[in-house]
């Protein structure tokens, strides 16, 4: 068994560069020795070393040995790195002693002491040396034959030395110079590679021709990487970037491992820590239900109610597969909570009301909608159904079963609506004012208001990607639309704790940040990309743009408020708006007659009695 581990100990050693390097560091051990004496004693040899010329011819068996077990073998010469030289003057320091072992035990008086010091420095440059020569002819003969593109690497901090030392490994890239905004490293120089300031780059891009920049600051926030990004997009420049620092830290991505920059990186906003009182107290320990948990919102509410330590979590959509993914998705991060899947549609009164009885739900999240604006205006009946309707029979639900919080999820195109599906939603948050002001129940009814969220389905930020990996064009209904875009987990975040804050009947509204042109937005995303526009300025570009006029009941801004007297909150993202309501016996009589028309398949009655409740509904075709 001793013999098969060194077999397999020294089973790398029988490659031709290993076998090489063997071979010349046996001719490199004893000249090292030699050399040593030599310089000690000149042309004046001392004869009574002839008999002791065995200790020259000696040093590769003790010495190489120990170099093996200190794996200075396995490293591969192309991509050897500095660490090299500990393991060297480890190996040749314990070969120092055993050389000086060996002339006190074979009593050698006539070694000059001095020179097993001189040795030891020989045998380091000798060896040590050897290593990065070979190195650097063999990166040199390499990059004769494909060369390496030079790229500039923002930050000279320890990930952008790290990130240099990485593609000094490679084939791809070559760090040709650091950049960095901190005034002390500027024209230093770190591993070699000179540091130069930001406000250099143009003259750095302009005199050496590199197109290439990789971004080595990954704990940078939002803002910040906003500045640089724009200034590289400024100078022509293709950016990539470390992963997230989390993501370093863990171990789960390597240095080498450079991303594109995605639009949502850019998009997104510095996020104000949560009030954790407010995270918590409809959640710990409490019984909860999610409507459309396999949707944007709705699965990203599972995800963070899953961790706040819920007693039991309901999850209810109408679709099997995004159920069944988000269950898997949970039960794999929280194997100890007890999650439970009904599958079926909010309009369904006999599954509503079952869940809400059988598992004593406390707080309801009602995010199950259809939202996509163009299919719910082809089919309005389906969407006043599940919007509206869907509504209705959970709020009834909540209020027989004495369900303590429901929250409902709407959305910026509720506000003086120009479509089906904004009116549909604006009427569901309607519904709640209703109960909420009607009283007779124990439940408190609020609604969430916001914009867009990146990444969600139906979004153009997916929709643009796939149009700019497909070679375009990409498809922009209008030069002047814009849109307010949020990211989903900052959304949900903000959703919990609004109704958190919930008295009764509350509309909360978002802050939403700033508006962006989807224009600017689909240009940003091309430049990401690496790829150019085309347009008359630009006949030789990659991606083009085209407009396809404003879709049915589309508008060209949202907004997030009826009136201009919002009220503000405990959140400095979270605004409470103050809008009218209807009365309650009045819309409970409306919502009869509109069961009535959808069952009878009555679009045109359904549509003129949406327009009748929503005062300010101007559907636009």
């Amino acid at each position: 068994m001793l013999l098969d581990k060194l077999k397999a100990k020294i089973s790398y050693l029988v490659t031709p560069e290993i076998l090489s390097l063997l071979v010349l560091d046996c001719v490199l051990l004893p000249l090292a020795l030699f050399t040593a004496v030599w310089l000690r004693l000149g042309a004046e040899w001392d004869p009574k070393l002839t008999p002791n010329l065995w200790i020259f011819l000696s040093v590769p068996f003790w010495t190489i040995p120990v170099f093996i077990n200190f794996g200075l073998y396995r490293a591969v010469i192309k991509y050897l790195d500095d660490k090299v030289i500990y393991v060297v003057f480890a190996g040749v320091s314990i070969s120092i002693l055993i050389l000086t072992f060996l002339i006190y035990i074979f009593a050698v008086t006539a070694f000059p002491r001095t020179s097993i010091v001189i040795y030891g420095l020989f045998a380091l440059v000798y060896i040590g040396g050897s290593r990065f020569l070979l190195r650097g002819v063999l990166r040199s003969s390499f990059g004769r034959s494909n060369i390496p593109e030079p790229v500039v690497i923002y930050g000279a901090g320890e990930a952008g030395v790290q990130l240099a030392s990485s593609l000094a490994h490679g084939r791809k890239y070559i760090a040709r110079f650091f950049v960095d905004d901190d005034k002390s490293k500027w024209h230093t120089t770190v591993r070699g590679i000179k540091v130069y300031p930001p406000q250099k780059l143009h003259a750095l891009a302009t005199r050496f021709a590199f197109k290439h920049i990789l971004l080595a600051i990954p704990s940078a926030n939002i803002s910040r990487r906003r500045e640089i990004i724009k200034q590289m997009e400024q100078e022509s420049l293709y950016v990539q970037t470390l992963p997230g620092i989390n993501d370093i830290i863990s171990g789960s991505i390597k240095f080498s491992d450079l991303k594109n920059i995605e639009i949502e990186d850019l998009l997104g906003r510095e996020m104000v820590p949560p009030n954790i009182n407010l995270l918590k107290k409809n959640i710990l320990d409490k019984n909860i239900l999610i409507t459309g948990a396999g949707g944007s919102i709705g699965s990203e509410l599972a995800r963070q109610i899953a961790k706040l330590n819920p007693q039991i979590l309901v999850i209810l959509d109408s679709s099997e597969f995004a159920l069944y993914s988000i269950h898997q998705e949970l039960i794999a991060k929280y194997p100890y909570l007890k999650i439970i899947d009904i599958l079926g549609s909010v309009t369904n009164d006999g599954i509503v009301n079952d869940a809400i009885y059988t598992y004593k739900i406390n707080t309801i999240y009602h995010a199950a909608a259809y939202k996509h604006v163009p299919i719910v205006e082809l089919n309005p009946l389906s969407g006043i159904k599940n919007n509206v309707l869907g509504t209705l029979v959970v709020a009834n639900a909540a209020i027989k079963h004495n369900v303590a919080n429901m929250v409902l999820i709407s959305t910026d195109k509720a506000v003086r609506p120009t479509n089906v599906m904004g009116a549909s939603k604006r009427l569901a948050e309607l519904i709640l004012q209703a109960f909420a002001k009607h009283g007779g129940s124990d439940t408190i009814f609020s609604m969430v208001r916001f914009g867009n969220v990146l990444g969600s389905s139906g979004s153009v930020v997916p929709l643009f990607k796939q149009q700019i990996k497909q070679g375009g064009p990409i498809t922009i209904t209008h030069p002047d639309i814009i849109r307010y875009f949020m990211t989903i987990p900052e959304a949900v975040e903000l959703v919990i704790q609004s109704g958190s804050m919930a008295g009764g009947g509350e509309v909360f509204v978002l802050d939403m940040g700033q508006a962006v042109k989807i224009v600017d937005l689909a240009r940003k995303m091309v430049y990401l990309s690496g790829l150019t526009i085309k347009d008359d300025m630009h006949p030789d570009g990659e991606i083009e743009i085209l407009y396809t006029g404003l879709r049915p009941g589309e508008k060209l801004y949202e907004e997030l408020l009826i009136g201009n007297n919002p009220t503000k909150t405990q959140h400095e993202q979270i605004m409470m708006a103050n809008e009218p309501s209807l009365d309650y016996g009045y819309l409970m009589e409306q919502l009869g007659n509109m069961q009535r028309y959808i069952n009878n398949h009555d679009a045109k009655a359904a549509l003129d009695l949406l327009k009748v409740l929503i005062a300010d509904y101007s559907s636009i075709k």
